[in-house]
């Protein structure tokens, strides 16, 4: 949980968007298709989302490396059938292994799937593929396909949709950026990835490779629900020997004299990169929440869930009939965010007080709203319990929801979360350091496993890095191959 301004822009974006159907010629099959949204729009589009998916994960910041991903990127623009598109790129601050594209040339790879790599061909592969997304315009298709009211049906991560209002705001548009891509869609993007990756010298076989090994992973949503790469791009089944057999076509077809790979040069490049989860920004110990950089703490109802995403923590019972959520106003006092928050979630205040929480001052409010469910039509009631603390020059907000029936039940809890948020001043939690990848070479040749062994590798930790390293635990690895391993 990072502090950052969000802004609900998406759905004016959609508005405008939503215009009288039109047709456009497809940049990639040069046939007419269906087109709800021109290439200002879309480009538009993009340049509205950009912040808002930088806000929701987070910027992941490695100059060298970002500067390689747009070089190549470039490169691999002027070579596609949209060259005259600027593309933009960006390192998303998110363990999940994914990447994923935007209308308007936006692409996006998480932390978490550029550490999975293991070298710069299985990169350029997956960075092909995007693009083959945004060139064939399936990111437009899919906007377009989309109703308006969608927008509004977007629930919390961890609770139900009677509070799907408190989820993070920047998440509200987030859901149309992870619909599925159709097969069809899959395959010409897997064909056009490969296409791209062998115009620019980078060995196709090795994006094969690579969803050979994320066939391997699990496909499930990933923390705070983000999608993983195979949750939002389907796996056709017949991936691997379809990409394979194009990326020998290709190969024939150009007949370089090198196919790139580069595999060592890749490797130093993610060398002491954040691996996992970041415990700077927030982490979970024996039911309490610690966050060394902004140096506070707070306990979680015993047995619910806790999802920490860059603007705001949210905390579930398992059922989903209540939901805490912690985050930061804008506002320097707690009496200017109680009312800013009244208003913009269109509470109505039931009572209030001004307060004190472990000698930091506060306000306290009771409030209730009445809606419409957007399915049923009929009326439901939740009221909010929520706390405004001042600590620094900052605000931190506390919400807790529920319905009125189950508000009693849930209160205590709700109390004892706000009311024990205090400073945190453990050195052993204030100092708390993340993995990150590093580098070792091979001493002696032999299997995997005994190569991890002699590293000094945990023996619960070995199917996870053999992962990490696109291997199995019984592949011969010769003396001086290097290897990724996690350390501090």
């Amino acid at each position: 949980m990072r502090p950052i301004n969000i802004i609900f822009k998406l759905l004016v974006l959609f508005i405008a968007a939503m215009m009288i159907p039109s047709c456009a010629v497809n940049p990639v099959t040069g046939k007419r298709q269906l087109a709800l949204i021109t290439e200002d729009q879309e480009i538009a589009m993009g340049k509205e989302y950009d912040p808002q998916v930088v806000a929701t994960f987070g910027e992941y910041k490695d100059e060298d490396l970002l500067a390689f991903i747009q070089q190549k990127g470039t490169e691999m623009g002027k070579i596609s059938h949209r060259p005259d598109l600027t593309y933009h790129f960006r390192i998303l601050d998110s363990p999940v292994v994914n990447a994923f594209a935007v209308p308007g040339g936006y692409l996006y790879f998480t932390r978490g799937i550029l550490a999975q790599f293991s070298n710069e061909a299985e990169l350029i592969g997956v960075l092909g593929h995007e693009m083959g997304h945004v060139t064939a315009r399936h990111t437009v298709s899919q906007q377009s396909k989309q109703q308006l009211g969608q927008l509004l049906l977007i629930g919390g991560m961890v609770a139900s949709e009677t509070f799907r209002d408190f989820a993070p705001y920047a998440m509200q548009g987030m859901q149309l950026l992870f619909l599925k891509y159709s097969r069809d869609a899959e395959r010409e993007s897997d064909k056009l990835g490969v296409e791209y990756a062998s115009k620019i010298q980078y060995d196709p076989q090795q994006m094969a490779n690579f969803f050979n090994t994320l066939s391997k992973m699990n496909a499930t949503e990933g923390p705070g629900g983000v999608p993983t790469f195979l949750s939002t791009h389907p796996d056709p089944g017949d991936r691997y020997r379809n990409v394979s057999t194009r990326a020998e076509q290709w190969k024939e077809k150009l007949d370089n004299d090198e196919w790139l790979i580069k595999e060592d040069s890749y490797l130093r490049m993610i060398e002491g990169m954040v691996y996992g989860e970041d415990p700077r920004q927030g982490f979970e110990e024996n039911n309490v929440f610690y966050h060394p950089e902004l140096k506070f703490r707070f306990p979680k109802p015993s047995g619910w869930m806790l999802v920490n995403s860059p603007s705001q923590v949210q905390m579930a019972p398992e059922g989903g009939e209540a939901l805490i959520v912690f985050t930061l106003a804008e506002q320097k006092s707690a009496e200017a965010a109680a009312e800013n928050a009244l208003s913009a979630l269109q509470l109505k205040p039931v009572e209030s007080q001004q307060t004190k929480v472990n000698g930091m001052p506060a306000v306290a409010t009771v409030s209730e709203r009445v809606s419409q469910d957007q399915q049923t039509g009929q009326e439901q009631t939740i009221r909010v319990l929520s706390y405004f603390i001042e600590y620094g020059d900052r605000v931190y907000v506390f919400h807790g929801v529920s319905t009125p029936e189950g508000f009693n039940t849930h209160l205590r809890n709700f109390e004892a979360t706000f009311t024990s948020f205090n400073r945190l001043t453990d050195s052993s939690k204030l100092n708390k350091q993340p993995q990150r990848i590093r580098l070792q070479k091979v001493k002696q040749t032999g299997t995997l496993a005994t190569a991890l062994s002699s590293m000094g590798v945990a023996k619960d930790q070995m199917e996870e890095l053999a992962l990490l390293n696109n291997l199995e635990l019984t592949d011969q690895v010769q003396a001086g191959k290097t290897l990724k391993v996690i350390g501090q």
